[in-house]
């Protein structure tokens, strides 16, 4: 039970390690665990829209494919220009305490090879989560996301994913709670 006890401290820290690409954006923040929570999301969603496939596979892949980033943090684009982080060793030393350790570094593998229909869905869930933040970012005035979106849709695998993409990047990221612009915004009440 104490190795469980460290382990879920670890994953603790995947609210405190912040996603770094932001800070070349310009605008927007988000902890690894933010990213992790809307992806796995986005991954149940696919996964509905995708019948034929492992839907508990898909959630455990976008649980925890970000994982490692607890003991290596979270390497943007740029830092891994200069940078080499050993992700399969993190994962290997993280899991090796566990008696579920195999599953994690099994999921972890799955994910990272791009084989299985599961894995590419749990990747386009990763790409996806970027691409709603970026299109939050860019309907709040950053200029850049655009194009960062751009590059992020073609790294999406499958067509549900791009079909997905295409809407959100047609939607008003406000659309959801400001749609009804009725006498509620003036009086504030639900008649």
């Amino acid at each position: 039970m104490k190795e469980i006890a460290n382990f879920l401290f670890e994953v603790g820290m995947l609210q405190k390690t912040p996603r770094t690409g932001f800070q070349f954006l310009g605008s927007g923040r988000e902890s690894v665990a933010e990213h992790v929570l809307r992806t796995i999301f986005v991954g149940y969603v696919l996964s509905k829209l995708e019948p034929a496939v492992d839907k508990s596979k898909v959630l455990q892949m976008c649980l925890f494919h970000d994982l490692s980033e607890a003991r290596t943090g979270d390497m943007n684009y740029v830092n891994k220009k200069y940078v080499t982080v050993d992700e399969e060793k993190a994962v290997r030393e993280l899991a090796e305490t566990l008696s579920f350790g195999d599953d994690i570094t099994s999921i972890v593998s799955e994910f990272n090879e791009k084989k299985t229909r599961e894995s590419l869905i749990a990747q386009d869930a990763d790409q996806l989560s970027l691409i709603l933040q970026l299109k939050e970012c860019g309907d709040l005035g950053n200029k850049y996301s655009k194009e960062w979106i751009d590059f992020a849709i073609k790294r999406l695998l499958t067509d549900t994913a791009r079909k997905l993409a295409g809407v959100i990047i047609e939607t008003d990221s406000s659309d959801w709670w400001f749609k009804d612009k009725s006498d509620w915004w003036v009086n504030g009440n639900n008649k």
